[in-house]
């Protein structure tokens, strides 16, 4: 039953997601909105909708380990697993100057989140910065829009141009909207709590839960956006996506719920000391790749996701306490990650010599 209640939650945020997304910019357009600042925030926001729910329901119920969980899992879902697939796909050129600035801020909310993690606990103060933060990301997003490229802004008008943005379709978007927003709640409540039967099933915490097949379910609009994208082409939209929705996964998600949660989210030392780490990690290993040009190749995006199966298996070692996670770790720490550091410094140094010839 659980099993059942877990894949029609998810169908339901899913759906629910689209139709928002779909209301939202139909009805965006109709008010005049270009289609650049509803693809950079409507959508982006639509797409962090399921995460938005479920967090917010899980919070509520007691079960902040999903909540938590859910954003750092997708974060990191987000940059190695789709923008992994999305490059073997077709190797991501990106001529959009919003993203390689939101790629820094994406880095800089990581570290802020660690920042405030470090005493146990994300409250209210904490959750409130992050709000005004996205209050004002938000206006700086729909004033350096209008600088943008006639190039970009025609991949978003191609992409979300809206046909049906009349004003006899009003109603029908808010229908839409209000549909959308109440398969998410429904969808959230069930998935949440098949998730939380999961974990006590399985014998796993629910934080390892919200990290894997939470995050993993909730990332679906992402994937689904990002792959579509890169399969057409529009590369801008499929970066700009994932980038846009880890920003606004941190400020809107994990912003909203600590600032509304009575006790804050309860951050446990082990996702201080590595899970968050790690997100830190994703969104700084992101920052050469964007440096170079702004390209993120084939053999790149085998690299992303090579580092997100290692992630996941260690996720799955560290809860079943398997014999194998010291030497796993080892190898990771004291090869991977250095080999990987020395790569990214390549880069970088070659891109840096490339231009001054």
């Amino acid at each position: 039953m659980e099993t059942v209640l877990f894949i029609a939650g998810l169908a339901l945020l899913i759906v629910g997601a689209e139709a928002l997304v779909r209301g939202a910019s139909r009805l965006a357009a109709a008010f005049g909105v270009s289609p650049l600042v509803i693809g950079l925030t409507v959508v982006a926001f639509g797409t962090s909708s399921p995460e938005l729910a479920v967090s917010f329901k899980s919070t509520f119920s007691g079960q902040t380990g999903i909540a938590l969980g859910n954003v750092v899992g997708s974060n990191i879902l987000n940059v190695l697993l789709i923008l992994g697939i999305s490059a073997l796909i077709s190797p991501l050129a990106v001529s959009q100057q919003l993203v390689r600035l939101d790629v820094p801020l994406m880095l800089a909310l990581s570290i802020i989140v660690l920042i405030f993690s470090l005493d146990d606990n994300l409250g209210r103060i904490d959750g409130l910065i992050l709000v005004v933060g996205l209050v004002v990301y938000l206006s700086f997003l729909i004033s350096q829009s209008r600088r943008e490229s006639a190039a970009v802004s025609g991949e978003y008008e191609k992409a979300f141009g809206i046909e049906d943005a009349a004003a006899g379709s009003r109603l029908k978007n808010v229908i839409l909207i209000i549909a959308g927003f109440a398969m998410l709640v429904l969808g959230s409540r069930w998935m949440v709590d098949s998730a939380v039967a999961f974990a006590r099933h399985i014998g796993v915490s629910e934080l390892v839960i919200g990290l894997t097949i939470v995050a993993a379910g909730t990332s679906l609009p992402e994937v689904v956006t990002s792959v579509i994208a890169a399969i057409r082409g529009e590369r801008d939209i499929a970066v700009g996506n994932v980038v846009g929705s880890n920003i606004f996964n941190i400020m809107a998600v994990l912003g909203l719920t600590s600032a509304f949660a009575p006790a804050g989210i309860e951050v446990p030392p082990a996702v201080i000391r590595f899970d968050i780490p790690v997100m830190v990690a994703v969104a700084f290993a992101c920052l050469p790749i964007f440096f170079t040009g702004g390209v993120i190749s084939r053999r790149e995006g085998l690299l992303l996701l090579g580092y997100y199966a290692a992630y996941t298996a260690y996720l799955v070692m560290a809860a079943t306490h398997h014999d194998a996670l010291p030497t796993f770790s080892a190898v990771m720490l004291y090869f991977v990650i250095p080999l990987t550091v020395v790569t990214l410094f390549n880069i970088v140094v070659g891109e840096i010599r490339r231009r001054n010839k």
